[in-house]
């Protein structure tokens, strides 16, 4: 999956596969994120939120079933 690079202090990069519905956030720190069955639409709401450690922190991170993998 292509990740895009964004601007925030805490998120290195995101991506999304629309077919599967998975999100994958990569964290400053090197961590990856596999979080399954988002809605295109939340992940379209990452890409614009001001904050966007504080949009998977809110309305990412306890809501939906993940994966992390390092580096």
């Amino acid at each position: 999956m292509d990740r895009q690079p964004v601007a925030s202090s805490a998120i290195s990069s995101v991506g999304y596969d629309e077919r599967s519905s998975v999100l994958e956030v990569e964290f400053r720190s090197g961590a990856v994120y596999d979080y399954f069955k988002v809605p295109p639409k939340v992940y379209r709401q990452l890409l614009k939120a001001p904050s966007k450690g504080r949009f998977v922190s809110q309305r990412i991170r306890d809501r939906y079933p993940f994966l992390r993998r390092d580096h």
